[in-house]
């Protein structure tokens, strides 16, 4: 019985650290204009294999992170299943994370859909990082993995 209640202690004690949903961590360490997620594109259509940008009209305010999305039908998908569609370390750069832990800007039109999550790229000036993610991306999620809990807790 001292065991149960050490344990139950332990984890009260531990949940109650920062998490991915405490929505000031995430405003604080997701990459937004002002408070708006994937600069205004629709989660949902990078699902469907072409970024397109949301309706201001059509935003849903996720765990203090709104969202922007082209139909309400899009809106429903991800109010269904948001963690199914929000963007991988938080919108930063997927190649930044794993290379050096870095949240670096993202061109919202150079992604990757891997294992059903999406992942954003930087791609400005000549320097598209998927390329240089898909010469080394087991390495480099794994890496991203790591990094990316040192700025959202889980």
């Amino acid at each position: 019985m001292k065991h149960c209640i050490v344990i139950f202690l332990l984890f009260v004690i531990a949940s109650n650290g920062y998490s991915q949903t405490d929505p000031n961590v995430r405003v604080k360490q997701f990459n937004l204009d002002k408070t708006t997620a994937l600069q205004g594109y629709d989660a949902v259509s990078y699902f469907n294999g072409k970024p397109e940008k949301g309706d201001k009209s059509q935003m849903l305010n996720y765990l203090g992170v709104n969202y922007y999305f082209k139909n309400a039908a899009n809106l429903n998908l991800f109010k269904a299943n948001p963690s199914k569609y929000e963007p991988a370390y938080g919108g930063w750069c997927a190649f930044a994370m794993g290379d050096n832990g870095e949240k670096v800007e993202v061109d919202p039109e150079t992604f990757k859909i891997i294992n059903g999550k999406l992942y954003l790229f930087y791609n400005f000036y000549f320097n598209n990082t998927l390329k240089k993610w898909n010469n080394n991306e087991a390495e480099l999620k794994n890496k991203a993995e790591i990094n990316w809990s040192k700025f959202i807790k889980k």
